[in-house]
């Protein structure tokens, strides 16, 4: 019996270092992305895309550059990416040629173009792959065209290795404190977008929605949200405010300018008729000529008064211009820097609802590995290894047989799974 047991735990041993060193030799041979890759890739939550969007001017032969539409953009929950003035597209299930040719079509109905702006988009980061079970390092790890399982094993440091129950107790109070950490972070970021939402819709509070009644500390959390909620929007009454006062201001100035010049319009025609009354007089030598020389600087001096006026007239003018330029300005500035406040905390929510699904089936893990590692301890000898693939099909998580080179896609999670067996008795 004892020479069965020594001899099944070599048969473990050579199968582990054989499956390592095969790891190994994989491990650097991670294929980088490909173009015909990503040109037949559909995009899917948490992928990135990079947006560049410009414009030929036909009239003037230039080409235009629409750097406020151009960025890196994440793929949200709900499938769509906003983008600044084009708002949400759909994305999830889409190509980049397909985004590309969207984004173009709405700039121009948008902006009522007569060219159609061209926009380029590529990936810039696959959605990551996870790993599960009996992994060295279960997580998540970048996508790259061409992974199999085998080399998804190897990003996770190949298979774990057999360890005392105490280091599993450890891992599962580790990752149940980074699981706590998740949820407080997940909670403050959902208020976070509620209190965006309002923002953007213009309502003067929080809603309280149905998925943040449930959060234990909501009331300090809405109580900080809405504080930052009233200080940005009191900031923007005030800007605009002075934006308005100064308008209008600039507009009685322009007003009072040109009663002004009115009057003094009058006058000089009154003073010319004068200067002509001097004039005849000093031609038949019945008018003094310090008399003619009055009337000359009368008119020097209304013409000058009026060229400042005109002056004083179409600099207010250009002030005003400006003005509502700025208000233009500082509303879409607005707009923009919520949309982007928006699309970063779907991101992170997004990334912290992965990373807290990870850290549950950490825990989970923890206590069936604690369980096999006593049942090694106890003279279990052989071991199988089988895998996994859990995707999502048509909205549904589907787990489907995997081999080692069965092809991995972004967003799976491959679960390795590893049996251990009494030998027959004898």
């Amino acid at each position: 019996m004892k020479a069965d047991n020594v001899s099944g735990k070599r048969l473990y041993s050579g199968r582990m270092l054989k499956m390592s060193a095969a790891l190994l030799a994989v491990c650097f041979v991670l294929q980088a992305p490909g173009s015909a890759f990503a040109d037949d890739y559909r995009l899917g939550v948490m992928d990135k895309i990079r947006v560049k969007v410009a414009e030929w001017q036909t009239a003037e032969g230039t080409i235009r550059d629409w750097d406020s539409v151009s960025g890196e953009y994440s793929v949200s929950s709900a499938g769509t990416v906003s983008l600044p003035f084009v708002g949400e597209l759909s994305a999830s299930g889409k190509t980049t040629a397909d985004i590309a040719a969207e984004v173009g079509k709405k700039m121009q109905q948008l902006f009522g173009l007569k060219d159609r702006p061209s926009a380029s988009v590529e990936i810039s980061q696959y959605r990551p792959i996870y790993t599960s079970g009996a992994v060295q390092t279960p997580g998540a790890f970048p996508y790259s065209p061409g992974m199999t399982v085998l080399k998804a094993l190897s990003v996770a440091g190949g298979l774990k290795r057999a360890d005392s129950g105490q280091q599993f107790a450890r891992n599962y109070i580790q990752a149940q404190g980074d699981g706590s950490v998740l949820v407080s972070t997940r909670n403050r970021l959902l208020v976070r977008r509620a209190r965006i939402l309002a923002e953007i819709n213009n309502k003067p509070s929080i809603e309280i929605t149905d998925n943040l009644k449930s959060i234990p500390d909501l009331k300090q959390l809405v109580e900080s949200e809405t504080a930052l909620m009233n200080s940005q929007r009191t900031n923007l009454k005030v800007t605009l405010s002075s934006l308005a006062d100064l308008k209008t201001l600039l507009t009685t100035q322009i007003e009072a300018l040109g009663k002004k010049s009115e009057t003094q319009t009058r006058q000089l025609a009154m003073v010319e008729e004068d200067r002509q009354k001097v004039n005849n007089l000093s031609e038949q030598g019945l008018a003094l000529s310090s008399r003619r020389l009055a009337v000359e600087q009368q008119v020097s001096d209304l013409q000058s008064g009026l060229l400042d006026i005109d002056t004083a007239t179409l600099k207010a003018k250009q002030d005003l211009n400006k003005a509502q330029q700025d208000e233009t300005t500082a509303r879409n500035d607005w707009d923009a820097q919520l949309a982007q406040a928006l699309q970063d905390t779907e991101a992170q929510l997004d990334e912290t609802n992965l990373k807290l699904s990870t850290s549950k089936s950490l825990m989970a893990d923890a206590l069936l590995q604690s369980a096999d590692s006593a049942n090694v301890k106890d003279g279990l000898n052989s071991a199988s290894v089988s895998y996994s693939i859990v995707r999502e099909k048509d909205g549904k998580p589907t787990e489907i047989a995997a081999t080692e080179n069965t092809s991995v896609l972004p967003g799976d999670v491959v679960k390795v799974t590893v049996k251990l067996s009494q030998p027959a008795i004898r």
